[in-house]
This record gives C-alpha cells, structure tokens and sequence, in this order.
C-alpha cells in the first residue's frame, strides 16, 4: 500500500469514528458514507496519487463526472456528493484543510418525485387484513396502526420501548435521528391496539423492546417492511408502499386537516422545516386561503 492510500485509510478512519460517535448517526449510514468514500478515495488516489488535504476543486468534479458516464442515477451522485462534502467539512474542522474543494461542486438537479399516498380508506384496508384472532394477527395490528398515527420512521418503531409509553398522558416518546427525542400524542386507537397486544406479548420476555417477534427478540426494519407489504397484496391496493409510505400519509393527512407545517415539523421530528416541505406535498390552495384570510395586502 502506498504513502498516499495509508494516509486515505487514516484520515478515514477517524473520519467514521466521528460521524459514528459525535454525529451519532446509524450504522448503515455510517456503511453508506464510507463506501462512498472509498469510491471517491479509490479516484482520487488512481487519477491523482495525492492525500485528502491536496484535493482540488476540479478534481472532485472529475470524479462526479466518473459517476455520470458510469451511468449512476441522479439520486446516488447526489448522495455521493454529499458524503464527500461531508468529508471535507470533517477534515475543515480538523483543521486539515483551509477550504473544502467540494464547497461549490453542484451536483445533479433532481426532479421532485413524491412518493405514494395512501388513504386513509386503504389504511384501514390494510389493517383489516390482519388476523385479529391471533398473537401474530394483534401484533401486526398494533405494530402498523402506531407507525402511521405517530408517523414513525421504521427505525423508530422498531426501537420503541415499553418505558416510552405514557398511556395516562397520552403521548408515546420517540428516539429519532441523531438520538433526538420527542413526545407525539398517541390516538386513542393506538393506544388500545397496543394493550390488546401487550396482554398476548410473552410475559416471560423481560426485554423493554415494544415490538416482538416470534421468538421474543426485536424487529428488524427487513420484518417490518414484509409484514407490510404482504399486507398491502391482501388489501389488493396496486400502489408502491413501504412503511415510509405511512409516515408520509401520516403528514399529508395532517396538512389536508388544516395542520400548520410547523405543527407537522415537529411531530415527525425533522430538525429544519425544509425537510417537511419537501417530504410533504403541500396543498397550496389551503395556503392561499390562509393568505387571503390573514396577509393585510391580500385586502387590497
């Protein structure tokens, strides 16, 4: 190994202990910076034979430009782009660096693709597939009606443990990204589905995970996303779902409600509200209501 690709290998090293550690992220993130990384490594160090600090601008746009004529998808050189951004960013905080190389290097326009949305008729078809008459059966139930009335990530479902749940309040509380907690009302429904599952989970399990599989163990996000799927084939609906869908309905349904952004910002746990309104198809005819009701100009 060379000078150059030891000194790649070092710098990353402690490049993924402190997006591990201090920026707390999960670990298949954490999997997915690195191997974009290494990619990026693996060019600069064949094109160019020099260590991080010695990255140029062009250079950077060289390799976005490897990924395009290798055919890689808007998306992904985007994602790219972001994880070497990252990097550099670390490496300015380091102070190993003066600027970052990759400040002003644009990556692709994106279009805007929204994904499906469910109603909240399909919702219920969903939920009446499930076999209310066995252990399985009110899992499931449970499982799916807290994903979308709280609009939970999969992660956070599936990290939901019996002390976040405050049924005499009426909130359940969520560890999200980053290990940001926050306090979403819990429905009623939800609420009751939970302790008809609770009476049925094994009481020999002393594990706080919520959510149990068969063996008493905790589910994986792989699980969840199957007992969904199979779900949504037996309700016959011809839609692409994934437990991100429900989340997303989750907020739509709010915002069509007459939910503020702000409200919606919170309850689903995004730190900027740029992220709820991309993740949010907005009905601007309720905006425009809203301005003409309440901006002194639209009077005039």
């Amino acid at each position: 190994m060379s000078d150059v690709s030891k000194r790649w290998d070092d710098i990353s090293r402690k490049y993924r202990n402190y997006i591990r550690l201090e920026k707390r992220l999960a670990g298949n993130t954490v999997e997915s910076y690195m191997r974009d990384l290494e990619q990026f490594a693996n060019f600069v160090c064949t094109e160019h034979n020099v260590v991080p600090r010695w990255v140029t601008a062009p250079m950077v746009e060289q390799f976005m430009a490897s990924l395009y004529d290798l055919g890689a998808e808007k998306a992904t050189q985007a994602r790219i782009l972001s994880g070497v951004k990252s990097f550099f960013n670390y490496l300015l905080l380091e102070e190993i660096i003066d600027s970052s190389p990759a400040e002003f290097v644009d990556g692709p326009k994106l279009a805007r693709k929204l994904p499906d949305v469910l109603s909240t008729d399909e919702i219920d078809r969903i939920l009446a597939t499930f076999d209310g008459g066995s252990d399985l059966g009110i899992r499931n139930t449970a499982m799916m009606e807290t994903l979308y009335s709280c609009g939970l990530r999969v992660s956070e479902l599936v990290g939901l443990r019996l002390s976040d749940l405050f049924f005499d309040d009426g909130f359940v509380r969520i560890t999200g990204k980053g290990d940001r907690q926050r306090l979403v009302p819990l429905s009623g429904t939800a609420r009751q589905r939970i302790q008809k599952y609770l009476s049925v989970r094994d009481s020999a399990v002393t594990t706080d995970t919520l959510f149990l599989n068969v063996r008493g163990r905790g589910l994986t996000r792989v699980m969840v996303f199957l007992v969904l799927k199979e779900a949504v084939a037996a309700a016959g609906i011809d839609k692409t779902v994934s437990p991100h869908t429900l989340r997303h309905s989750f907020a739509t349904h709010l915002l069509e409600g007459g939910a503020s952004i702000r409200q919606v910002q919170e309850l689903l746990g995004h730190e900027s509200i740029l992220t709820t309104e991309i993740y949010t198809h907005l009905d601007t005819s309720h905006l425009r209501k809203t301005i003409d009701e309440h901006h002194p100009l639209s009077r005039k």
